[in-house]
């Protein structure tokens, strides 16, 4: 089995099945996979994919994952009775490889039970494809240029830049994805305890965490997130009315983390939008924001100018870079914003599958709430995700969004 057990996943994914469980536990949701990467034919693997999800939904938590799950300050007891008695559900998805070569994954169920399926299942995707693809992997490449990433890190004049994995859901494999952490805490330094202060003089450990709770646990790193786009768009049928479901999605998550995890994501409905309603109360309220889509640098500036216009301290709040980021780009960034603000900067794909060959762009996405179409509208439109046109064009108009050019 690629996937042995249910901590293999993103620590957002536990924060957002909380809210869950306690705000909105009768939502039913659909999800849908797609492959960005033209003319890849996955449906070739859709047996093995299907055997590899039978394993995953056999697994259950074991003691000691639920002994982590509960040491963490967040995570609520009530939570972990409940993931104690919990397993995912096969009848929940369906994999149909299609004639033209593409494979359609959809996940539809109640909210509860459906929200742990999406990072393992294309983990699986992933996996299963380059074992297939490439039956010699060239690991020596691939730690060749993950020694070059780790270098160019190293390099004098940094000093408190930090990286941290966000690379689960498109690793190369399981067991890359463990020897890219090691190789990486072993070169870098790893932060175990945010409390904990390096003595004067001493290396500052430069990579900041996981968001795998697995490998977080099993390397005593510090597992990293908060939300993800899914739980701000099903807000577009779970709140009282949808131009205030952002706003609705803000409230509800400060209700459950009572100043915990208070890292707001920015671009479920573009730039602008998220400026409107991210006034000063959850200017002080949240600790900062992520960026996922968009020019990083325009929107860390739209930032600043955003809490310096609501009276804010940008010093005092932190901003967070995750999309498609490289260590160049990283270090462009925090050349651009140190000392300005607090920095985090995750990355993904080019930390975890970066062997040379060609990474696939897959994801799993909410389309649907209670019956009802969700999307985004990302601040790079080829993020856009939704079956419902007519839908879009709503939800353009509500949140005064203009229709990107053809």
């Amino acid at each position: 089995m690629i996937i042995h057990s249910l901590l293999d996943t993103d620590l957002y994914k536990f924060t957002m099945m909380q809210v869950v469980l306690h705000h909105f536990p009768g939502a039913r949701v659909e999800y849908r996979f797609k492959c960005r990467n033209p003319g890849v034919d996955l449906a070739q693997f859709a047996g093995q994919i299907r055997e590899e999800v039978r394993g995953l939904c056999s697994l259950q938590f074991r003691d000691a994952e639920l002994a982590y799950l509960r040491s963490m300050r967040f995570i609520k007891s009530d939570f972990v009775d409940f993931l104690g008695l919990f397993r995912l559900n096969e009848k929940y998805i369906n994999i149909i490889p299609q004639p033209s070569g593409e494979l359609e994954i959809r996940i539809k169920g109640p909210w509860l039970h459906t929200i742990l399926f999406e990072i393992p299942v294309l983990a699986i995707v992933n996996e299963v494809y380059f074992r297939n693809t490439r039956k010699k992997p060239d690991f020596e490449e691939g730690r060749r240029r993950l020694e070059t990433k780790l270098g160019q890190l190293q390099e004098a004049g940094l000093g408190d830049l930090k990286i941290a994995d966000y690379g689960t859901r498109r690793r190369f494999s399981k067991d890359w994805h463990e020897e890219v952490l090691r190789t990486s805490a072993a070169r870098l330094g790893a932060v175990t305890s945010p409390a904990v202060q390096s003595p004067p003089g001493a290396r500052l450990p430069q990579l900041a965490g996981t968001s795998n709770v697995l490998y977080a646990m099993k390397l005593g790193m510090i597992p990293l997130g908060t939300m993800a786009h899914e739980y701000l768009q099903a807000c577009q049928a779970l709140g009282p009315r949808l131009r205030d479901s952002q706003i609705f999605g803000f409230e509800s998550w400060a209700r459950e983390y009572r100043g915990d995890l208070g890292i707001a994501l920015s671009d479920v409905y573009g730039m602008s939008a998220f400026l409107r309603d991210f006034d000063l109360y959850f200017c002080k309220l949240f600790d900062g924001a992520r960026h996922d889509s968009g020019d990083p640098f325009v929107w860390g500036e739209r930032m600043l100018a955003h809490y310096i216009a609501n009276r804010v301290d940008p010093r005092t709040k932190t901003l967070i870079f995750s999309d498609g980021l490289t260590v160049p780009r990283t270090i462009e960034l925090y050349q651009q914003f140190r000392g300005r603000c607090q920095l985090a900067f995750g990355i993904g794909t080019n930390l975890t599958n970066d062997l040379g060959y060609e990474p696939l762009q897959i994801v799993i996405k909410m389309i649907e709430c209670n019956g009802q179409p969700v999307a985004k509208l990302s601040d790079t439109p080829s993020k856009n995700m939704c079956e419902d046109e007519k839908y879009l064009a709503y939800l353009r108009q509500v949140f005064e969004i203009e229709q990107p050019p053809a």
